[in-house]
């Protein structure tokens, strides 16, 4: 039976074998029986808005970086937003959570959003690939909260939502990056 994800975050495993997941955190965007997409949340690029895509710069903290939102299309550019009323986004992933539109340069105020943030590129899985990984338990799902997808601590973010998780998962948030060296 089909369940949407939306709005989940997907907490990679140390088992998932993929190395464009390890250590990552992404938020479901968008999910149906078609398949998902979502964005890596704490992979910062380290370059800045303003030198990647200036027009975009008034939405954004000063000196905010482009963040990886995974291996799709890494030349496309989406922004999420959180906005002070959802109606201004083009889709809502979750609360106030949702996309600028594409003529947002243009057409929006940046008084309309709370914070927003700019990925290069996306995750994406077809019809039932995200549903085998999460049986093959590659991934834990975890509630999304706002502040998750605009963390000023995108380095902590893995390890803060498994800790959040709790349960025997949270012990994998002790793991160290390179087990080889325990």
């Amino acid at each position: 039976m089909y369940r949407s994800l939306q709005g989940q975050l997907l907490i990679a495993m140390p088992t998932l074998g993929d190395p464009n997941f390890a250590g990552t955190v992404v938020l479901i965007t968008e999910h149906s029986d078609e398949g998902a997409m979502g964005l890596v949340l704490n992979r910062p690029l380290g370059v800045t808005v303003e030198s990647a895509v200036p027009i975009l710069s008034d939405f954004v903290a000063e000196d905010a970086s482009v963040h990886s939102g995974g291996p799709v299309q890494p030349e496309a550019v989406l922004v999420l937003g959180d906005f002070v009323d959802g109606e201004r986004s083009a889709a809502i992933t979750f609360g106030s959570v949702g996309f600028l539109p594409a003529d947002a340069d243009e057409t929006l105020d940046p008084t309309t959003l709370v914070r927003a943030r700019v990925f290069a590129g996306y995750s994406g899985w077809s019809a039932g690939q995200l549903e085998d990984e999460l049986e093959e338990e590659a991934w834990v799902l975890v509630e999304a909260r706002v502040d998750d997808c605009f963390t000023d601590q995108p380095e902590t973010l893995w390890r803060n939502v498994l800790r959040r998780h709790g349960g025997a998962i949270a012990v994998f948030a002790l793991r160290p990056d390179d087990p080889s060296l325990n």
